[in-house]
């Protein structure tokens, strides 16, 4: 996991809206989609950007790509929070 793209990523809100319906429920883009007043594409775009930094995984599923949220790299940047937390203590 990039920090830095994951920061990146986090930085869009409509990035952490999908991030946020992710965690309710896996969703397709067009699910997705519907909470939204944006193209598809535009979905689309959001939706690479978060996979390429590990904070959604997709699974293919007939024709449609099932999207989650990917625990494990959300654990590692509480792990990051955590351990900047502990040696700012430190100090």
């Amino acid at each position: 996991m990039n920090i830095n793209s994951v920061f990146k990523a986090l930085s869009d809100p409509t990035r952490r809206k999908i991030l946020e319906l992710l965690a309710e429920k896996d969703m397709t883009a067009g699910e997705i989609s519907d909470h939204f007043k944006i193209s598809k594409p535009s979905i689309s775009h959001h939706l690479n950007l978060l996979k390429n930094c590990d904070l959604v995984l997709g699974e293919k599923q007939g024709q449609n790509i099932l999207y989650s949220i990917n625990t494990t790299a959300l654990q590692e940047l509480i792990k990051w929070f955590y351990n900047f937390k502990e040696k700012g203590e430190l100090k």
